[in-house]
């Protein structure tokens, strides 16, 4: 089973909690793993069973990347703050480097997630 990772910056969570609502029955064909403040809120107001695997600032986009590099996670999902600083930020750099090196598809906003959820898999 192709396994998603959701994560979203702060000021995006509630744009990423409408957009998994929006699209729970397509995302129920996958196995979702997130870090842990984005999939508490979504396990929470949503009833779903996203694993949690670390917060982001304290090593989750890392724990993600070394993930992708395993072959665990096949796609990610990152609704991305652009506009605000972020302490970690050469961990999401690692993070975005990661998927494109090895050509892992990563959406960073609604209209790439889209397309990754909905991607048919032949």
């Amino acid at each position: 089973m192709t396994t998603i990772a959701l994560i979203a910056h702060n000021n995006k969570k509630t744009e990423l909690l409408n957009w998994v609502k929006e699209n729970q029955q397509a995302l129920s064909q996958y196995k979702l793993v997130g870090t842990t403040n984005t999939s508490k809120l979504i396990n929470e107001l949503l009833d779903m069973n996203i694993e949690p695997f670390g917060h982001g600032p304290s090593g989750g986009d890392i724990l993600l990347a070394a993930r992708l590099l395993q072959g665990q996670i096949q796609k990610v999902i990152f609704f991305i703050d652009v506009e605000t600083p972020h302490g970690h930020e050469h961990d999401i750099q690692t993070l975005i480097r990661t998927a494109v090196l090895n050509n892992i598809p990563i959406a960073l906003n609604k209209a790439s997630a889209n397309l990754i959820v909905l991607e048919r898999e032949d």
